[in-house]
């Protein structure tokens, strides 16, 4: 009985030490997927930039956009595009149409402002329940509960929502490419979460940090219809690249945004001190963006300065100021209003795009 005993013993002991050397053994064979998978997630950015880069581009791109590159190229550009007369009842407008209005005006760059707006039961009694939003990421121009018409307007203008206005407009405009401005006051969480909203924002947005641009330089905008990745999205903070929204310091040069009180400072200088309007990187060339509107805004002021001034400013001052090359972004207030000469923001950015 001892010896049947100690056989089964030992033949459980074996049992048990085959189990612990199998357990060890596959937890060495995960361990080693698991570092070939972190080993290859790196260069699935790279593979799909190279894969994008590789398509033959879409001969109505082609035909649309030739071989520039996004830095060759000259978009129309709208200050506050979210302060208009049409998309909320604003009583100090930048621009007179809605968002959507301006871009299918032409219009292919829109700055706005992102604020998070805290439910407040007491504006939703005050207001009769005309103000009775959620808590969430809204376009406000200024604090969100101060001033109705000025700092916000109703309906309240989420985020979300204007960019899904935008990602429409480019799914129905499929050879168009939009670039959208943030100044941002929200955290990366808060902004994730309203962009994880917008449907087919992801398919559609565009990462340089996956194409490699600043190796390769830009990519030709054809290559960008071909590929569909017809969305850039900056921020004037540098906590959220992670999202696909780019730090517009790391990838842009951008002029002091006034003309003051005036229009009479035509002078074309940096708006950030370590980013010279002139910067020279190996590889790499920034996007200019030129801003040409005035600190408050008026229909008249901007007739004044968006014919023949913004054209001379382009001309006289922002071309030598950048080292002799053109505005990839024209920012203007009420970019329809003009001076009478014949020229407007629109056709001066047609000519840019005409030059050789």
């Amino acid at each position: 009985m001892i010896d049947m005993d100690m056989k089964r013993w030992r033949a459980g002991r074996r049992r048990l030490v085959c189990l612990l050397l199998l357990a060890l053994l596959g937890t060495a064979t995960s361990a080693t997927a698991s570092e070939r998978t972190a080993a290859a997630a790196p260069q699935t950015a790279v593979t799909t930039a190279a894969a994008h880069a590789a398509r033959p581009a879409d001969p109505a791109a082609t035909a649309r956009w030739g071989d520039r590159r996004l830095d060759e190229v000259s978009f129309l550009t709208t200050h506050n595009a979210f302060t208009n007369y049409e998309d909320s009842r604003w009583s100090s407008v930048n621009q007179a149409e809605s968002v959507r209005g301006q871009l299918e005006g032409g219009v292919r760059g829109l700055s706005l402002d992102t604020h998070w707006y805290e439910r407040s039961t007491w504006l939703c009694v005050i207001s009769f329940g005309s103000d009775c939003y959620a808590s969430d990421v809204y376009l406000c121009h200024g604090e969100c509960k101060t001033f109705a018409g000025i700092t916000y307007a109703l309906p309240r203008q989420s985020f979300h929502g204007t960019l899904q206005t935008v990602v429409d407009f480019l799914a129905a405009n499929p050879q168009e490419v939009v670039t959208v401005f943030l100044e941002d006051y929200v955290s990366a969480d808060q902004l994730g979460q309203s962009l994880g909203r917008v449907r087919g924002l992801q398919e559609m947005t565009f990462r340089p940090d996956q194409w490699n641009v600043r190796q390769n330089g830009w990519p030709k905008v054809a290559d960008l219809v071909t590929s569909g990745k017809r969305l850039l999205i900056f921020s004037d903070r540098s906590d959220r690249e992670q999202l696909g929204v780019m730090y517009d310091r790391s990838w842009t040069v951008s002029n002091f945004w006034s003309l003051g009180d005036l229009g009479n400072d035509l002078s074309c200088v940096t708006r950030w001190a370590d980013v010279p309007l002139d910067r020279q990187e190996p590889g790499f060339r920034r996007l200019f963006t030129m801003s040409h509107h005035r600190n408050v805004p008026t229909v008249l002021t901007a007739a004044l300065d968006n014919g023949t001034k913004l054209r001379d400013r382009i001309a006289g001052q922002c071309r030598s100021a950048t080292g002799g090359r053109e505005p990839n972004f024209v920012s203007v207030d009420f970019h329809r209003r003009s001076d009478g000469s014949g020229h407007t923001p629109a056709s001066i950015v047609a000519e840019l795009n005409a030059s050789p």
